[in-house]
């Protein structure tokens, strides 16, 4: 057994270039698995998200506090709650982030994987929830 305490790993402001918007990230998971999964505690403020991106293994994410906006390419953005959960198959293009008017965190589970990021979400891709 090994534990990860929250209080181990200090949030760190995330990239500019693969996020929209202010969010703080954490790992809470490390390589020395057995099973190389990386989790990730994730806060995006109002507006925040990610940039389109695929991972080359499955990433799950559980939401934990307030909405989180999720889209596949080729879909009409999705609204997630607390308690919801999604999970994205291998080279899956996708974004997620909060949702207008909320901020909102999940938890990220990626199970093997390394991560391609790509273009910037626009804001027309961002509000397009039908």
């Amino acid at each position: 057994m090994k534990i990860f305490r929250g209080s181990d790993s200090p949030f760190h402001s995330v990239d500019a270039k693969t996020f929209v918007g202010a969010a703080r990230a954490k790992l809470l998971s490390s390589d020395e698995e057995a099973v190389p999964v990386h989790v990730y505690h994730v806060q995006f403020d109002e507006g925040a998200r990610t940039n389109w991106h695929t991972h080359s293994g499955p990433q799950w994410l559980l939401i934990t506090e307030g909405r989180v906006r999720v889209q596949r390419l080729g879909e009409p953005p999705r609204d997630l709650e607390t308690g919801d959960a999604v999970v994205f198959s291998p080279g899956e293009k996708h974004w997620h982030g909060a949702a207008p008017g909320s901020r909102g965190v999940h938890l990220a589970v990626n199970i093997n994987v390394t991560t391609e990021w790509l273009e910037p979400v626009s804001e027309a891709d961002y509000a397009a929830v039908k």
